[in-house]
């Protein structure tokens, strides 16, 4: 899909979301050996602590399709959108792009998605923002390392009602490196209806 497609669904004035006054958080470095099972469950870790694609991974464990809902593909410029301290990493101007992910089989909202891409290659990645960022990598055989950034459990207030659970939720963020350069950072969400197929994320 050609940029002025992408332009259509843009949205500029919708706000992305992100865990705030977390009751925890930690760093990369912090969450290297994992964590004790009483604060996330080793189902939860290898879930969100491992170097998957989340998206297959919430395919293998709905059995299901994972649909890709976009919300918004937005240029940002130079402006640093109140993201993690490494969207420095990846070169501006930028573009941001928002999504839900969705199981197919059930409908339900399994996580929200934030990403940030420089503008000028966004299209050379993401030739169909409908896609899932693996299957969209996958297809040009692109090589990915997974490098956690953090990981933080707390409110989101903007995704109660999507996410149908006024609960406390677990977010990560990462880059995704490709031939030595950060090609992208990830901000992820993650719904309490996962805790169907991982169990509670505690023990």
């Amino acid at each position: 899909m050609q940029r002025s497609s992408q332009l259509e669904i843009s949205n500029s004035s919708a706000a992305w979301h992100s865990i705030i006054n977390p009751i925890w958080q930690g760093s990369a470095e912090e969450i290297s050996k994992g964590l004790p099972f009483n604060q996330m469950s080793p189902y939860w870790q290898m879930f969100l602590l491992g170097d998957g694609a989340p998206t297959r991974h919430l395919q293998l464990l709905t059995q299901s399709e994972i649909v890709v809902d976009v919300i918004a593909i937005a240029p940002i410029g130079y402006d640093d959108d109140l993201a993690p301290d490494a969207i420095a990493a990846i070169p501006a101007p930028r573009t941001r792009r928002q999504i839900w992910l969705r199981c197919a089989k059930t409908g339900e909202v399994l996580s929200h998605a934030t990403s940030w891409w420089s503008t000028a290659q966004i299209d050379r990645y993401l030739t169909d923002p409908s896609l899932p960022i693996w299957a969209s990598l996958n297809q040009k055989h692109t090589e990915l390392y997974r490098d956690l950034q953090g990981i933080s459990k707390g409110s989101s207030p903007g995704l109660v009602k999507t996410f149908g659970q006024p609960e406390i939720y677990w977010g990560r963020h990462y880059l995704l490196w490709h031939g030595g350069k950060p090609l992208t950072l990830i901000y992820e969400i993650y719904a309490p209806a996962i805790a169907k197929y991982l169990g509670p994320s505690s023990l």
